[in-house]
Parts: structure tokens; sequence; C-alpha cells
């Protein structure tokens, strides 16, 4: 009651309000167990999570998404310099395209996290401030366009919607594509499209610019220094090849940085591509390069098999 109290006096809301819906809020235990880490040296393993995204149910639902909404996907393409392949993939990896958008009261994910995030994480104090401010963030946003806050549903993090936005994300980069006046983001494809795309050009997509290139390893590449950034371009393409990642064709002509991008796959050997500023730009909507990928091929894979 005492964060309701100071939310609704930051935020000039009505303080019987906010304490209203904190206080309808039901802590979720299972919120907590699903935020906690994974056990240490849990393998990781591309091939394997790949494959959860590249099969024929997902292909077949990405080409009715993109055949249904072609133009609207166009539209979008041409005014943010987004490909369709990327906003189609993070809508198909996120969500299905709209047909699993979460099953928790948003109210009762991001109060719980807020309130009762798990102590085991390492990271505990910065994730209880972060989702102290979603929550500040989404009774905001619904006291502001009528949205009930009791009855909206997400994920167990408290993400919204087809594109799973924020409370933040929504507040930031959703924007009305449809052109009614307002934003919706669990009924307007035109909505979620324009916003997935307003997203990426907000963190920085440069179009025409691949996300990333193949990349072989000679015996001697400098793996401590290539992999230290993680996946942070932070090496032009001459510094790259010089500590033995070697390039060929388009890549050795690209003008911007470079990343070693590592992907595990289990008990065999380890995947490598080099990653360009704008793979790095994919993983700031999920920060992960598994999820990058994921986003990229799923939507480059379904465009390979569209009808013209």
């Amino acid at each position: 009651m005492a964060f309701a109290d100071d939310l609704a006096a930051r935020r000039d809301l009505d303080p019987a309000w906010v304490r209203d819906q904190v206080g309808q809020a039901q802590r979720l235990p299972q919120v907590s167990r699903l935020m906690a880490p994974a056990p240490r040296g849990t393998p990781k393993n591309w091939a394997a999570y790949r494959a959860r995204f590249i099969e024929p149910v997902r292909l077949r639902a990405g080409q009715r998404f993109w055949e249904d909404h072609r133009e609207t996907l166009s539209r979008a393409e041409a005014e943010f310099g987004v490909p369709a392949s990327l906003i189609v993939g993070v809508i198909g990896v996120e969500t299905l395209w709209g047909q699993h958008t979460g099953n928790f009261r948003v109210i009762d994910a991001l109060t719980t996290l807020a309130f009762d995030f798990p102590q085991s994480h390492p990271r505990a104090s910065a994730r209880t401030e972060f989702f102290r401010g979603e929550l500040e963030q989404f009774l905001s946003l619904t006291r502001r366009t009528g949205l009930d806050p009791q009855t909206l549903r997400g994920s167990y993090a408290g993400a919204m919607g087809w594109p799973q936005f924020m409370p933040s994300s929504w507040v930031k980069y959703a924007i009305d594509f449809d052109g009614d006046g307002r934003v919706d983001l669990f009924n307007s494809p035109a909505d979620i499209i324009g916003s997935v795309a307003h997203y990426f050009q907000a963190f920085g997509w440069q179009p025409g610019m691949p996300t990333h290139y193949p990349v072989n390893l000679s015996p001697t590449a400098d793996l401590d220094t290539l992999l230290a950034p993680d996946i942070l371009p932070s090496f032009s393409v001459a510094s790259f090849t010089a500590k033995g990642a070697l390039l060929d064709g388009t890549a050795l002509e690209h003008s911007g940085k470079l990343a070693l991008v590592e992907l595990e796959n289990g008990a065999a050997p380890r995947s490598f591509v080099a990653g360009t500023d704008n793979f790095y730009v994919v993983t700031r909507y999920n920060w992960s390069s598994y999820y990058a990928m994921a986003v990229i091929e799923l939507g480059e894979t379904i465009q390979a098999q569209m009808r013209p």
C-alpha cells in the first residue's frame, strides 16, 4: 500500500483506485518459481531450440499470417525499414501469431515479481526494481487508456499481446498503425505489425544491413579475444579476420562492426556466426542470441516458402 500511495502521488492517479488495483492482486508462487534461474551447468542446444520454431505447424501458420497481412507488412517495411520477415518471425516465436499470448493475469504476475522476486536469482535486487517499474507503467497505462487492469492476461513475466510487450515497451514503442485512434496489441494485426517494426527502428535497425554472416574459424583463432565482447559488435572486418575468424563473399565488404556469436549444441560442436549491429538490435527484443537466430530463421524460412 505504501508503494501504491507513492505511485499515485508521482503519477497523479487516484490513490483509492491504485490501492484497490494492487489490493486485488494475487500472489502467484508459480510465477516466482518460473523466474528462478536455471540450474548451473544446464547445457544449451541451438539445434534443439531451433527445432521448436522451424517446424511445419508454425511454418504453415506463418504463411497464412503473411498472406492475410501482406499489405500491412509491406507498409511497415517501407515506413520503418524493418524487413517483413523479421516482423513475422518475432510474432511467430513470441505467440504463434496470437495463439498463445499467456494465461496469467498481468496484475498478478507483475505484483508477484515486484514484491516476491526469487532471492536465489543473482540479480534479485535489480529485477525487483525492474518489475516495480513495470507495475507502475502497467497501472498508469491502463488508467490512461481505459483498459481493465484486472482482466488483462499475459506471460508469467507480465508481457502482453501478440508481440509480448512489457508495459514500458507498450508505452514507448506501441503505435496506432490502423488509424482507429487507439493502440491494441491484442486484437489489431496492424497495430501489432507496426509496433514491432517501430520497436526495432527505435533500437537502431539499419535498413539493408544483414543480421549476420557465415563464419569459419582457423585452427589458430583467438577465441578468448573474439568471444570476450559476447554479442556486442566490436571488431572491424580486418581485426576480426586477423584474429582467425574467416569470412568470404559480401561479408568481407561489411563496413560496420562484427561480433563472434557462439551457439552451443549440447554435446555436439558449437556453431558460430558473425553478428552485425542489426543482429544486436534483434537481441534488444530478447537478450538471447538463440532467440535472435530463431526469429531471423523462422521469418526467412517462411518468406522462402511464400507464393510471389
